[in-house]
């Protein structure tokens, strides 16, 4: 499992993190994470995986994987090859991306064969209970009506963070919970640690921000 405290950027599809702007991203959150000791990890589109891997000092995560296995799967994401290309683990049920429980379920189930850490998402109570009884490495709290907003989870909806924390611990203590959704600035991430989360999941907080540097910075001073 990757260190807690910890920051997970998702790069999703944003032009800003797309072929060589990639590595500025790369590049900005390599040095802040080293710089104020704090773990951090990069989900990238599947098809910068291997390059990715090879310029991080941080795990490289994939952003979905499918619970297949070697075979005729033409157009699937197999989890082996992931693992291959350099990736640490991936997340798994993002809002973007939403998946049936039972998928969920053999996902991680894969992944845990390969020793790839699991990051599934989650957007209320009920789907975080459900999938911490699968003992996922993380669950990441997202409402989807705050992705990409300006009012953080932390701010708008603080008893989410606390309820999801209290609910998955009872059920699965050895998963940690990652706050995510609207994540902007080092006082947002504060306040999620305050609530009891082991971590934040964000992206256009940091990959579409004119200062890259600049904003690194600022949510790692907020671990």
């Amino acid at each position: 499992m990757l260190d807690v405290p910890i920051v997970i950027l998702n790069v999703k599809c944003y032009e800003e993190a797309t072929g060589e702007a990639l590595n500025r991203i790369i590049e900005a959150m390599n040095k802040t994470s080293l710089e104020y000791g704090v773990s951090a990890a990069i989900a990238v589109q599947a098809s910068d995986i291997y390059r990715s891997s090879l310029v991080s000092k941080i795990p490289i995560l994939a952003q979905h994987v499918d619970a297949v296995d070697y075979g005729s799967f033409t157009g699937h994401i197999l989890p082996e090859a992931v693992k291959f290309a350099g990736a640490k683990g991936s997340l798994v049920n993002h809002s973007e991306y939403r998946l049936e429980l039972w998928a969920i379920d053999s996902i991680i189930k894969r992944l845990k064969s390969l020793e790839l850490t699991q990051v599934i998402c989650s957007n209320n109570d009920d789907v975080s209970r459900a999938v911490a009884a699968f003992e996922p490495d993380f669950v990441a709290v997202e409402p989807p009506e705050l992705i990409g907003g300006d009012i953080s989870v932390s701010k708008a909806k603080p008893e989410i963070v606390s309820n999801s924390v209290e609910k998955v611990k009872g059920i699965s203590k050895r998963t940690k919970v990652l706050c995510g959704a609207g994540i902007k600035n080092s006082e947002d991430v504060s306040k999620a640690i305050q609530l009891g989360a082991d971590g934040v999941l964000l992206a256009s907080g940091i990959v579409r921000a004119k200062d890259l540097y600049g904003a690194c910075e600022d949510i790692f001073r907020g671990i």
